[in-house]
């Protein structure tokens, strides 16, 4: 029986359709708790928030949402009671606990990401390991929340690329586990490390938590675009309040315009120009090339590819291929360094020829599925569901994905 959701989505083509991307404008620096209420603000439904740390196995936490002002600007407010934990977690403790909850697969490993480069600035300041680094309690709970929640709010908004602008850092000291620290801490500001910053304003104290700085470091593909159209935006609260300033992080969900230039042969095709980032490697086993090459496609890779390729003195090695948004190229080649062995990577400008595409989204028994729909230039059409959705159904389903993937396509033939 046809079973076409009445929300289908109808993309416009390639050569028109935009990129939608979120702007974070830390003006007053950055933390958790302050992303989890601009992303409220800009359109995350608070019922999906409230639910979370149930859904992540965080038993007896509630979520306080409020309409605060800072400054005589009107923000959104998200804190979390959190009950006594009976001991700190370790980066290890904090990916056991996301994967058993479901969490979609990019999601995961973007958050997985950020609590590595916690981990890993913590482990370098104090002079031992990722492994050994404890999120202390209470924080612990509260730094898996935000950045779940931060990294999850952003994919289920739509947000294909996140950029921030400069960075306010504060002034002063702060007292931490670890005695009196300077702002911004030790390891806060390892995380800032090739990041734009302003100090100040004086008297602000800490403006940017460690989970703040994180968030921007593995999620922020540059600073904001040079043109852009703002769709929505908003404001999260911050827990100071000082007067005649609003201690808050805005947010503006935007726009990016897809490039107009085409070519004459292609059919109406777009064709843009995109930058090809490449190592040689052949000092890694395959197990662990794989997987960085997963890390740089939750990163926010266009594509990335592995080559069998012979290196000096006849050594087996392989040729990793990242193709990225101009924007988006200098942190995908710091994300190259950080979990690869290369010591060199070569960047090209490419031409890309795209396809017209449209997306589709069918549901089958309550399971909604998407699927590319993809225009030639002579006009005709393909249709290719999308894997993990198939995935997903099958599995909620009890059915077998191939089974799935006929429904789909058949239905699909139907529209």
């Amino acid at each position: 029986m046809r079973d076409v959701d009445a929300e289908t989505l109808t993309a416009t083509p390639a050569g028109s359709a935009p990129t939608r991307v979120a702007i974070l404008d830390p003006f007053s620096g950055i933390a958790g708790d302050m992303t989890l209420g601009a992303l409220v603000a800009v359109g995350l439904d608070p019922a999906w928030l409230r639910a979370l740390p149930e859904r992540l196995g965080l038993h007896g936490v509630a979520v306080r949402i409020q309409d605060v002002l800072r400054g005589e600007i009107a923000c959104t407010k998200v804190d979390f009671d959190i009950p006594p934990q009976p001991h700190g977690r370790s980066v290890d403790d904090i990916r056991t606990l996301v994967a058993a909850a479901g969490v979609p697969d990019p999601v995961r490993a973007r958050a997985d990401a950020v609590f590595a480069a916690i981990a890993t600035q913590e482990a370098e300041i104090h002079g031992t390991t990722p492994d050994r680094v404890h999120l202390h309690e209470v924080g612990a709970v509260d730094a898996i929340l935000d950045v779940v929640g931060s990294v999850w709010a952003l994919e289920l908004l739509g947000v294909a690329r996140v950029h921030c602008g400069a960075i306010q850092l504060g002034d002063g000291f702060v007292r931490a586990a670890h005695g009196v620290l300077p702002v911004p801490a030790p390891a806060t500001l390892k995380l800032l490390e090739g990041l734009r910053v302003r100090p100040g304003p004086d008297g602000a104290g800490e403006l940017v938590t460690p989970t703040g700085a994180a968030l921007v470091r593995v999620l922020a593909s540059g600073p904001p675009p040079e043109a852009y159209v703002p769709m929505r935006s908003g404001f999260g609260a911050g827990t100071k309040d000082f007067t005649g300033r609003a201690n808050a992080l805005r947010i503006v969900l935007a726009d990016v315009p897809a490039p107009t230039v085409h070519d004459g042969d292609a059919g109406g095709a777009r064709v843009e120009t995109l930058v090809l980032l490449t190592a040689d490697i052949d000092d890694m086993s395959p197990e662990y090339l794989a997987a960085a090459a997963d890390e740089l496609r939750a990163a926010g890779a266009l594509d990335v590819v592995l080559l069998p390729t012979v290196m000096k003195k006849g050594r087996a090695g392989a040729r990793l291929e990242v193709l990225a948004h101009p924007d988006a190229a200098r942190e995908l080649e710091a994300a190259m360094f950080a979990h690869t062995t290369t010591i060199g990577v070569r960047r090209t400008v490419v031409r890309r020829t795209a396809l017209a595409r449209e997306e589709h989204v069918v549901t089958i028994d309550g399971q909604r599925v998407r699927a590319k729909i993809v225009v030639a230039p002579d006009g005709s059409r393909r249709a290719k569901p999308e894997f993990e959705d198939v995935r997903r159904a099958a599995a909620a389903l009890g059915r077998p994905p191939r089974e799935v993937l006929d429904r789909v396509t058949a239905e699909l033939s139907k529209s």
